[in-house]
């Protein structure tokens, strides 16, 4: 069987910030550079690791946002480059103010771009791994044991099934079409 071209597939970022400002800012430059939004999910308040705390600081939100131009699977890399940039671009005194996590969703499932290999990642170029976090089955959201916790929790799993459901309007002719 010879190869055949991918399926575009539906770019979001998944944003985690403290502050108003740092949101406006990444959402702006983000914008600049990936076009338009289809969709922003309200603030997720991010309570399921202090992780990012020392860093970020408390108060936590998590942000979904969607893009209305379809990308190639292959683009994925280029994305996490430039959120890797924003993110660098909006550091204070070597600390980030927003954390900038670019996947994509297609009918089947959600992949996440990483610089973090591991066992389940799949390894794409300049690295830059993809995570394979989460599958659609008969139009529920199922999550794999490695996932991370606020996504096996459930709490984005609406707005992950609005994005798919954009995704496949979108593949049959509907809003934007890249």
């Amino acid at each position: 069987m010879k190869p055949v071209a991918p399926e575009p597939v539906k770019l979001f970022i998944g944003l985690l910030a403290a502050g108003e400002e740092a949101v406006d800012e990444a959402r702006r430059r983000c914008v600049e550079r990936f076009g338009p939004l289809d969709y922003e999910s309200p603030p997720i308040p991010f309570t399921f690791t202090n992780y990012y705390e020392a860093e970020m600081g408390s108060d936590l939100r998590r942000f979904f946002w969607s893009f209305e131009r379809l990308i190639d699977p292959s683009e994925i890399v280029d994305a996490k480059q430039r959120t890797n940039e924003i993110e660098d671009a909006s550091a204070r005194d070597g600390r980030r103010a927003v954390n900038l996590d670019p996947g994509y969703v297609d009918t089947y499932k959600v992949i996440l771009a990483t610089a973090k290999g591991a066992g389940q990642k799949v390894y794409l170029r300049e690295g830059i791994w993809a995570d394979c976090v989460l599958h659609f089955v008969k139009g529920r959201v199922k999550f794999f044991d490695w996932g991370f916790p606020d996504y096996k929790s459930g709490a984005y799993d609406k707005v992950l099934l609005r994005i798919r459901e954009l995704y496949k309007i979108q593949r049959r002719g509907g809003l934007h079409r890249t």
